[in-house]
């Protein structure tokens, strides 16, 4: 039985990068649209498995409107429910994105090395615990 929500955010959890994108996010999802997983966690796991997300993914992946959005594409349509300029990033979905993924793949095959990985969770208030699924 598939449980409806708004738009889920999966990302890597072990990824210093992906958990301060997370951060960056909420701070500018005023509304509190996005809730979050990571990749690694059991509900993330059941996610990718019922939305037929690739098994191998290891990036930002989007779950809105019924279907996933990988990548750049993901980047660029939580953009437009961000506050501030942040909306207008979301132009650039007119760009093909096997273009915009040459930049986001270099970064994403990058990120360990420039930001590193996780030993620890971070324990966010019980307003924010509230975003994330378990």
């Amino acid at each position: 039985m598939t449980v409806a929500y708004k738009a889920v955010v999966l990302f890597d959890g072990v990824c210093n990068f992906c958990n301060s994108s997370v951060q960056f996010i909420i701070e500018r999802d005023q509304k509190g649209y996005f809730q979050f997983a990571s990749l690694q966690s059991e509900i993330g796991q059941k996610l990718v498995a019922e939305y037929g997300v690739p098994k191998q993914i290891e990036s930002l992946v989007l779950i809105e409107g019924g279907q996933y959005y990988l990548k750049s594409t993901a980047a660029l349509r939580i953009c437009r429910k961000l506050s501030g300029f942040w909306k207008a990033l979301s132009i650039f979905l007119i760009v093909p994105s096997l273009v915009r993924n040459i930049f986001y793949d270099f970064i994403a095959r990058n990120r360990y090395k420039w930001f590193g990985k996780k030993t620890a969770c971070t324990l966010p208030s019980p307003e924010i615990r509230k975003r994330f699924l378990e």
